[in-house]
């Protein structure tokens, strides 16, 4: 009778420790894709500033250029080049859709 005891008993531990392992390997394995994923959504969010980063540069670039400030003085100054005439159709400011009209 004790021998079967033990027997059940040893049984019973090896299950214990079977089932403990296996438990101890499957939360790992979810901490790992876990962890995987939280790395996949930092490289994208990288990728993603990196993309803004290269875009800021290039329009800081834009900006300190000769052409980009001649465009704002004309566009938003209303500037013009020395000896430069301006003509302004004020027929056409009056009645913007008159020669769009189909006769």
């Amino acid at each position: 009778m004790k021998r079967k005891k033990g027997f059940r008993l040893k049984h019973l531990l090896i299950l214990l420790f079977i089932f403990w392992v296996g438990k101890s390997l499957i939360s790992q394995q979810i901490a790992i894709k876990n962890a995987e994923k939280i790395i996949l959504q930092e490289k994208q969010e990288i990728e993603k500033l990196e993309r803004e980063i290269r875009e800021l540069s290039e329009e800081i670039e834009e900006k300190d250029s000769l052409n980009f400030v001649e465009k704002v003085a004309r566009e938003e100054l209303k500037m013009v080049k020395p000896r430069e005439i301006m003509y302004i159709d004020k027929n056409k400011e009056k009645k913007p859709f008159v020669n769009s009209r189909k006769q």
